[in-house]
């Protein structure tokens, strides 16, 4: 398996730290307002990720964090006469509801930050004692030109990045460059009992810290959106390894914009939609086939036409699932046949090049391509007259192949099915308790709507009349 290492700037081959086991950590959202689905193809793409990791056999122990303590949350509550605690509670709480909603996997852990505190502040002390940070009336800023490496994520030299940045002005930092890792006080804000006074940390630090809490000094994977590359994973690649000595991260992943009339997405430009909104329009693995379509790293463009365009290759993936599903209920045939041998060799290979398309980088649309043919190809070679253990393969792989990506899972059965196979599923209780009256009485009942039963040593079949 190859990553792209936005680090090193080329595909690596994977090799965790600890055989069989990945840590991974991703930045998550700030909890002041509903995500949109730019931020939802971030947290669509790593979960992915996840899911492949996972179904290649590996251990991951998935953290994605909340802010829960920024200017952004502080302005939000003072505007609707709340605490930033009690915005952090709701919001959060409304991001487990869109994150469930797109299948999106629960983090084994959700760190808030406001929970590291104590260990945040100890974080800074440490910079501190090491020469790495400086107080200056009650703020306290990393020193930039401390750290030699300072910049190798993003590419640029210090000077380079002092010349393009947009740094605020503030004479008592001894470098424009250098960053708040400790915030003092301000008139009406939340803050904690530190050693440099009344305060708050900086964002940056919060991730550094909860990192090195729950994961250790150096992980396998750390991940988000490309706008985390500078500053923000920049800091916290100058903390951490400034405290540490070690490496902060073997492998750095970010996941492309989503763009709006080739614009990114965002709050701030105010052109874009959120997760809820986009919900109530499409189903799940409609948003999920949309987000994956493209590689990972390549910029996705959002439309409604494009979205449509995913629900339609969606039902004929669905439909292939669902024809599978009636076949099931229809064939005669139990045992794979001797022809079969090859169909069934045929679909495995569709297996194997899925897995060589995700190992590459995790390389979605082309593993969705793969999953695509393999539906034409069941959809040209199963029919009636295949065996139950054919078609049951068939199904079995596409959902398989579907897992990782978060899609294909949904049953394609309608209430009158469900129904049916719940009514069987009594009689077949009935009959096993001898209660031979209640089990003739399901049956007719059933036979009276036009379904008939065909008990076989299989087990029940059931057919329309």
């Amino acid at each position: 398996m190859k990553i792209y290492n936005t680090m090193t700037k080329q595909k690596e081959d994977f090799v965790p730290l600890v055989p069989n086991e990945v840590r991974m950590y991703v930045c998550g959202p700030t909890v002041y307002n509903f995500f949109h689905i730019g931020n939802a193809r971030t947290f669509i793409v790593f979960d992915t990720i996840r899911r492949y990791l996972e179904y290649k056999g590996y251990k991951v122990d998935f953290v994605q964090n909340f802010t829960d303590i920024d200017d952004k949350m502080i302005k939000r509550a003072n505007e609707e006469n709340t605490t930033v605690e009690e915005l952090g509670d709701r919001f959060i709480s409304e991001y487990y509801k869109d994150a469930d909603g797109l299948n999106i996997e629960r983090a084994t852990k959700n760190p808030r930050a406001t929970e590291f505190m104590n260990d945040i502040i100890s974080f800074v002390k440490d910079l501190i004692d090491k020469g790495y940070a400086y107080e200056v009336d009650g703020d306290v800023y990393f020193n930039t030109k401390n750290f030699q490496e300072y910049g190798k994520l993003s590419g640029q030299n210090l000077d380079d990045l002092q010349a393009g940045a947009r740094i605020s002005v503030d004479e008592r930092k001894a470098d424009p460059m250098d960053f708040a890792i400790w915030k003092k006080q301000k008139h009406g804000e939340p803050a904690w009992q530190s050693p440099w006074g009344m305060g708050r940390p900086g964002w940056h630090i919060e991730c550094s810290c909860m990192v090195h809490k729950l994961l250790g000094e150096t992980i396998d994977i750390h991940a988000g959106g490309m706008d985390l590359v500078f500053p923000h994973h920049e800091n916290e690649i100058a903390q951490s390894e400034a405290r540490n000595g070690k490496p902060f991260a073997k492998y750095w992943m970010h996941s492309a914009y989503l763009n709006v009339n080739n614009q990114k997405m965002s709050k701030s430009l105010n052109n874009f939609i959120t997760a809820r909104e986009a919900l109530t329009k499409y189903n799940p693995d409609v948003i999920r086939l949309f987000m994956l379509s493209g590689h990972y790293r390549a910029q996705l463009n959002y439309s409604l036409e494009l979205l449509d365009s995913a629900k339609a290759s969606l039902d004929r993936l669905y439909n292939s699932v669902g024809n599978l599903e009636s076949l099931l209920n229809e064939v005669k045939v139990e045992k794979l046949q001797e022809v079969e041998h090859e169909v069934i060799s045929n679909l495995k290979g569709y297996k194997d090049e899925y897995i060589e398309k995700m190992d590459d980088d995790f390389n979605t649309a082309d593993a969705i391509s793969v999953i695509f043919d393999l539906v034409r190809d069941v959809n040209s070679n199963i029919n009636v007259s295949s065996s139950k253990e054919l078609v049951e393969y068939a199904l079995n792989l596409i959902r398989e192949l579907g897992r990782p990506l978060g899609i294909l899972q949904q049953s394609t059965k309608t209430d009158l099915e469900s129904e049916i196979e719940a009514l069987i599923e009594q009689r077949q209780m009935a009959r096993k308790n001898k209660d031979w009256a209640l089990s003739d009485k399901i049956r007719d009942d059933l036979k009276a709507r036009g379904i008939i039963l065909e008990d076989t040593p299989q087990g029940v079949r059931w057919k329309k009349a």
